[in-house]
């Protein structure tokens, strides 16, 4: 578990995807970060949108590192293909 924020940096922490394609009239975001929560858990805050818009968010809650860094990957990899 991290007892501080500088533990945190031995993982990826963030993910920026973008999505531009001018002929579709597509400007997506995709962001992703882990955070650390008040209970020693570690937060993943997803945030989405068309770029320059108000976007969604959601904010899912892992008890580890580990559970955290593997679901960003997930959703990285899947987002990508």
């Amino acid at each position: 578990m991290f007892h501080d924020a500088n533990e945190l940096t031995a993982a990826p922490t963030s993910v920026e995807l973008k999505r531009v394609d001018p002929s579709l009239n597509m400007r997506r975001s995709y962001c992703m970060s882990l955070q650390l929560d008040l209970f020693g858990g570690v937060d993943l805050v997803r945030e989405w949108g068309r770029i320059g818009c108000r976007g969604q968010s959601l904010i899912e809650h892992h008890c580890c590192e580990g559970e955290a860094v593997a679901s960003m990957l997930a959703l990285e990899t899947a987002k990508r293909n």
